[in-house]
């Protein structure tokens, strides 16, 4: 499983790497970013992994999301994938839209044509990179816990919510709670995994719980000014689905917030506390 190392930087006591490997899962070059604190020789840390969304790459949270000066003080390393395969063999949206192809793999392993030889982030997240972390950084492997934004706040809570024995913290940024409800989800996945809306259900965290999926606490901030509220996002829809389930879920409301780094890197320190704490356990 070799990596290329594309850059390192010295930052808060710790070292930020971006890197590049050859994936299987994707049959592409994929690029990671990794920091990871100081820590003594020999010492296995946690591992929080970050999933981005909509057009961004491993980039937008590394250098916007002031996530390092706390990983540091907490001894946590951070991991951001991409979002979706790249190359030139590698299919888009036809017309080019910004929420679907490159840059939108929505964290599901695509089996309809031409998405399916590439787009297998599924795959690539919950299983290939977790082995390259595994073998080339100090990453303990039973301490990880996972978070994102927006699309990448969608695949948090699905992969959370369907490998609960390994992450042991879940938490998310304006997620697209269920996808299957909403324009977004639904051209993502019917793309992906075609029309049959029982495919879907494993992709939806909505529907995750209403199917029996269980973790025992999330934590999810959403901003009242975000222009994708109303009608991508739907936060209610997860709050009734933890209530009947009784899952524990706080859900802040955050005032004057948009969709942005700006409200991101605002409550990044909450989140990485909520993760330390249920790490630690």
């Amino acid at each position: 499983m070799a990596i290329e190392t594309l850059s390192t930087n010295r930052s808060f006591g710790g070292v930020q790497g971006v890197y590049k490997h050859a994936s299987a899962a994707t049959g592409t070059d994929m690029v990671f970013s990794v920091y990871v604190p100081d820590h003594e020789p020999g010492a296995k840390l946690p591992v929080v992994w970050y999933l981005s969304g909509l057009t961004c790459t491993h980039a937008n949270v590394t250098e916007k999301g002031e996530f390092r000066a706390l990983c540091a003080e907490l001894g946590l390393i951070f991991v951001a994938p991409d979002t979706s395969p790249r190359g030139e063999d590698v299919a888009d949206d036809p017309d080019g839209a910004y929420d679907f192809g490159l840059g939108a793999g929505f964290y599901v392993d695509a089996t309809q044509a031409p998405f399916a030889p590439h787009y297998r982030m599924w795959t690539y997240v919950t299983q290939e990179l977790p082995a390259v972390i595994g073998e080339a950084f100090p990453a303990d492997p039973d301490r990880q816990s996972i978070m994102g934004h927006s699309m990448g706040g969608h695949g948090a809570l699905t992969i959370g919510l369907s490998l609960p024995d390994r992450y042991k913290a879940v938490s998310a940024f304006s997620p697209i709670v269920a996808p299957s409800q909403v324009p977004w989800g639904q051209k993502a996945l019917s793309g992906y995994l075609g029309d049959d809306r029982a495919a879907w259900r494993r992709h939806d965290a909505v529907a995750l719980i209403e199917d029996g999926a269980r973790v025992p606490d999330l934590l999810v901030d959403q901003g009242d000014a975000d222009s994708f509220l109303t009608e991508q996002l739907k936060p209610a829809l997860l709050d009734n689905a933890c209530k009947a389930a009784g899952i524990a879920l706080t859900l802040r409301l955050q005032p004057g917030y948009d969709h942005s780094y700006y409200f991101i890197s605002t409550f990044m320190a909450d989140h990485l506390r909520w993760h330390s704490e249920r790490l630690r356990a």
